[in-house]
């Protein structure tokens, strides 16, 4: 495809060793040449090479900026295209100004994400892979990494591009038997679609098995920290996080609104959320902190509830209880270094299904099996396998349901014994499904869509 030539800061905003203007396009090389002066110009080097020099105004003379120069040109670059990168130093005046000459001299602002559209527009990833590289740029920990390092080398695509290519294989068998009934063709009977329906469903079920741990890589686990005023909520969140990002004080009531901080623990990055103490108040300040706990509990996947050993069990206890006892929640017991006045073997045997932490956060007891708890709940078992491929965008998710629901169709289909030509759409609705995944058939607006949430330069 041919498209003008476009350019943009391809490093963070602020000061730094080095900073990088990306050039892309059939003109790329020839723009930056009117400014660059080096031992040679740049439309004579080879490939792959970079090169010492300055950017000077051709008008005034005048030294613009100090650079190495990054020649690549196609198609063996990110964007298939002929492919400039000018390091400059780090700063924002620096960068900015060599940014806007090249623009004067021949170049395009590029729009949010448009190196990697471009990347998409030529071939060179597809759909899927292109969405994860903004898991990569995003990604928290080593493991939502290593994942979506696995989808941007294509491990996601390649599974489905095998599914499709078994669907269109079953639909061709389907034509042929349909179209040259006179030829020696082997009939397609009931049970050959039945069996590569089966086969197709299942793969897409196991790939839906690790839709939950992948979204939690992929965005976070939203993890609500709960309990009445003066527990330890504040000191668990600066625990976790391994630093004092809440005020800590004896004085019930300290936290009065919703502090957030991201954390990894174990792998599994958790978006925690600190909440003010849940109880009846007359103070109008921290009965809206209140009600702002009381939401973020609905919307959160995860439930820490913190108690205090060196306090009865209260009614405020079992009310915030009975509020998460259907949720995914981890009881901690904290305060363990004070004299016990709450009977934990009793809350055990209340509440069998939630896994219970004894911590003394004072004395920095307890973390490691806290953070081991949170790991086994959301990640163990098979999940744990190195080359296991999480799905962890929410529109492969829905596309992946959607093409599973259509083979379900096919499969009621043969069951009614409908003839093969009406069980032919359902599978190839479900072809179809996959195949918007990687973006073999998609909308142009839902593709403008995707790519605006990249940063500039990507």
């Amino acid at each position: 495809m041919e498209f003008d030539t476009i350019a943009a800061i391809a490093t963070p905003m602020g000061e730094g060793g080095i900073a990088i203007v990306r050039v892309s396009g059939p003109e790329a090389i020839a723009v930056v040449d009117k400014l660059y002066r080096g031992r040679k110009k740049l439309s004579t080097v080879d490939s792959h090479t970079i090169h010492y020099g300055h950017l000077v105004d051709p008008q005034t003379g005048e030294r613009i900026e100090e650079v190495l120069v990054t020649v690549m040109r196609a198609p063996r670059t990110y964007t298939r295209e002929d492919v400039v990168e000018v390091n400059c130093h780090g700063g924002l005046v620096s960068v900015r100004r060599v940014l806007n000459y090249i623009l004067k001299y021949g170049a395009r602002l590029a729009e949010p994400g448009e190196f990697t559209k471009r990347a998409f527009l030529n071939g060179r990833i597809d759909l899927s892979q292109a969405e994860a590289v903004i898991d990569l740029i995003r990604a928290k920990t080593d493991r939502a990494m290593k994942n979506a390092m696995k989808q941007v080398e294509g491990r996601l695509s390649k599974l489905i591009k095998r599914l499709r290519q078994e669907l269109i294989e079953t639909l061709a068998h389907i034509e042929v038997t349909i179209d040259y009934p006179e030829h020696d063709v082997e009939e397609v009977t009931q049970q050959f679609l039945r069996e590569k329906c089966e086969q197709v469903k299942k793969e897409i079920e196991h790939l839906l098995a690790t839709a939950e741990q992948g979204k939690i890589l992929r965005e976070g686990l939203k993890t609500a920290i709960i309990g009445r005023p003066n527990v330890g909520k504040s000191s668990l969140l600066n625990a976790l996080a391994h630093e004092n990002r809440a005020i800590v004080t004896d004085i019930p009531g300290t936290t009065r609104d919703v502090l957030e901080e991201y954390v990894n623990v174990r792998g599994v990055p958790l978006q925690l959320i600190d909440t003010a103490g849940i109880r009846e108040t007359e103070d109008v300040v921290e009965r809206i902190g209140v009600e702002r706990s009381r939401q973020v509990l609905k919307e959160a996947d995860l439930i820490l509830l913190v108690l205090n050993i060196a306090e009865p069990f209260t009614e405020e206890d079992q009310a915030l209880l009975d509020l998460v006892k259907d949720m995914k929640t981890i009881l901690i017991v904290n305060k363990t270094d004070l004299e016990p006045k709450l009977d934990t073997d009793q809350l055990k045997e209340r509440y069998p299904h939630l896994p219970l932490i004894k911590m003394s956060i004072k004395e920095e007891k307890g973390l490691d099996e806290l953070e081991q708890a949170i790991a086994d709940l959301y990640f163990k078992g098979d999940i744990e396998a190195g080359d296991m491929t999480y799905v962890s965008n929410s529109r492969h998710i829905a596309l992946l349901n959607e093409a599973k629901q259509s083979i379900e169709d096919a499969l009621a289909a043969l069951e009614m014994g409908l003839p093969v030509d009406v069980v032919q759409i359902d599978i190839r609705k479900a072809w179809e499904k996959l195949g918007e995944i990687i973006g073999d058939n998609v909308s142009e607006s839902l593709i403008d869509q995707l790519f605006s949430q990249f940063c500039l330069g990507k």
